[in-house]
């Protein structure tokens, strides 16, 4: 197993060393110089990203769902995209759905030895009555999590589209996926501590997929969301100056129109119509 890590990227050893003797400064723009190599690297996946998003927002508007399956700050980035779903985009909570080793409590608190059994991630899976029409992305910066190569495994022979985000190549979740978008991020800062380049490298794709494959759902007008649950004053503020740009209306009328509506689209297209 030692040998194994020895040979993944995310695995590699800092291009930085005595970090305990550098500046604040040192420490920062090394970093950020870090960061910066980043965009860069999701950049040449993106043909690999092109691919999956017509298949998911296809299975989609025929009924099926996005899972995130992932471990760690994997887990936990897959469950930020998906709770961020039904706000951003007015979209049900059962959509999106993301699912860490350990369950909810792990969204806090490290479960032990939770991601290291295989058999656990399709068993979650499964809780949600899994349907062939739903897509299974599987999220591992070192692509040698068992609880999501299990997941990701079982969920394709179930006949669901698979994909993952991993920061090594041919690594043995990339194996079972049928799409695997690999981001090679080199060497993180500090040694091994995937939650930096890694995790902001997933971050960055989760965001394309989610957004891209809400605007072939139509769930965005222009380029406003159009469809955002309006759950607080800044929200509500938001979708007044839509309704004002879109109708060239004052901000009285917009908010009557909102308040009637209880909706951005749903305001607009009545006046539209």
């Amino acid at each position: 197993m030692r040998n194994k890590a020895q040979n993944q990227i995310t695995e590699a050893t800092s291009l930085y060393d005595s970090l305990e003797k550098m500046s604040v400064s040192e420490i920062l723009q090394s970093i950020n110089n870090e960061d910066q190599k980043v965009a860069l690297s999701v950049r040449k996946v993106i043909p690999r990203i092109e691919k999956i998003i017509p298949l998911i927002a296809g299975r989609m508007k025929k009924g099926g769902r996005l899972f995130y399956v992932g471990a760690g700050t994997s887990g936990r980035l897959g469950i930020v995209d998906a709770s961020e779903c039904p706000p951003t985009f007015g979209v049900d909570h059962g959509m999106v759905i993301g699912i860490i080793a350990g369950g909810d409590g792990a969204i806090r608190k490290a479960v032990e030895f939770a991601e290291d059994n295989e058999e656990l991630g399709w068993k979650d899976l499964q809780e949600y009555k899994i349907d062939p029409k739903d897509t299974v992305i599987g999220i591992a910066a070192s692509g040698t999590t068992p609880y999501v190569i299990g997941a990701v495994r079982r969920a394709r022979e179930n006949g669901n589209l698979t994909a993952c985000i991993c920061c090594n190549v041919k690594s043995p979740l990339s194996e079972v996926s049928e799409f695997p978008i690999e981001i090679v991020v080199g060497p993180e800062f500090v040694t091994g501590s995937t939650r930096m380049k890694a995790g902001t490298a997933q971050k960055l794709v989760l965001n394309m997929i989610s957004t891209s494959v809400m605007i072939q759902l139509n769930r965005v007008k222009g380029n406003k969301m159009v469809d955002m649950q309006l759950s607080n004053n800044k929200l509500i503020d938001r979708g007044i100056r839509m309704i004002m740009e879109e109708l060239n209306v004052d901000v009285k009328e917009a908010e009557s129109l909102l308040k009637k509506h209880g909706n951005v689209r749903n305001a607009i297209n009545a006046q539209q119509k």
